[in-house]
């Protein structure tokens, strides 16, 4: 961990409340501001009470899950065990992360049943075809040791995305993927999806955080019914998210984290996160924000940190 990630972790902490509380303890779900700008929240009895959100397919999908970019061998293994144990049920890869073999033993390992848990990888731009589409996505399932994922994503939209799609239809109609959708398409690279798609995406991945809150995409995804999902909602702590004046204010109003406050932010715009982290206390952390509401003034003094820009240009 660099220096600067040490400092993000340490001002995170600051705002740490003393006795992590467990995410389980989160039951007032359902009682504050349940949006439902993409579809249906749903109430599911999982270990931690992650509302769920109905896919323009019908599929629920859990509106809070966890991450595993960056995340590599032991370290992920354990990371995403210990995220099953506290309750996350949604789990989301990538080939390119070069940890699927990883998160396949963490789902064995954690021993739940596999209907509980909601899988996500992503097809990657060397494979993007239709041929060779299908075949990374057994070589998919294979390092993760499942029969099916619940959701695949076109990574980025490169290559023959045209043949990627109808290869991922293909396997979605044969039952081998319960959902199917994409990931980093901007808004003309969706329309030409949607020109010729039999299938319409269920969720488009993007980044998005205080810093990037992509409002035109936020709208566009709204009117087509696709499920906006956030990578990096915390921005992997650049430009000093975790030490922002604003964020420490609104936590310290409610007895949160930054960290908190940010995902909640999220899930009040009705936008799926995956936050990732390799500390247990942090993992905890992440799941309790269903038990207090941001208001009005909350939302308008975050909507204001809005730069209207990546703050990862070099993935642009």
């Amino acid at each position: 961990m660099n220096s600067q990630n040490q400092k993000n972790e340490i001002n995170r902490r600051r705002f740490l409340q003393s006795g992590v509380k467990l995410a389980a303890a989160g039951i007032y779900l359902g009682m504050f501001g349940m949006p439902n700008l993409f579809g249906n929240v749903i109430m599911d009895k999982g270990a931690a009470n992650i509302p769920d959100v109905k896919l323009n397919n019908g599929v629920k999908m859990p509106m809070l899950g966890f991450g595993t970019y960056g995340l590599r061998g032991e370290v992920c293994q354990q990371s995403v065990a210990d995220a099953i144990s506290v309750g996350y049920r949604l789990i989301d890869t990538a080939k390119v992360y070069g940890n699927e073999e990883a998160v396949g033993k963490a789902i064995k390992q954690s021993g739940i049943d596999r209907k509980q848990l909601f899988v996500t990888s992503k097809l990657w731009v060397d494979d993007a075809g239709y041929e060779n589409a299908k075949k990374g996505f057994e070589e998919t399932l294979t390092k993760l040791g499942l029969e099916y994922l619940d959701l695949y994503l076109i990574h980025r939209p490169r290559g023959d995305v045209k043949g990627s799609w109808k290869a991922m239809e293909e396997l979605y109609a044969a039952g081998k993927i319960r959902a199917i959708g994409i990931s980093n398409f901007d808004s003309e690279q969706l329309a030409d999806l949607l020109s010729y798609a039999q299938v319409k995406p269920v969720v488009n991945q993007i980044e998005t955080h205080a810093y990037f809150q992509q409002g035109n995409s936020y709208n566009l995804l709204k009117k087509h019914n696709v499920q906006m999902e956030a990578w990096a909602p915390f921005a992997e702590g650049r430009n000093g998210l975790f030490t922002d004046e604003v964020f420490a204010q609104i936590a310290k109003k409610y007895n949160k984290t930054i960290a908190q406050v940010n995902l909640r932010w999220h899930y009040q715009r009705g936008i799926v996160a995956i936050p990732r982290s390799s500390q247990k206390a942090h993992i905890v952390e992440n799941l309790n924000i269903f038990d207090f509401k941001l208001n009005h003034e909350d939302i308008s003094a975050i909507e204001k940190l809005d730069l209207n820009k990546t703050q990862f240009p070099e993935w642009s």
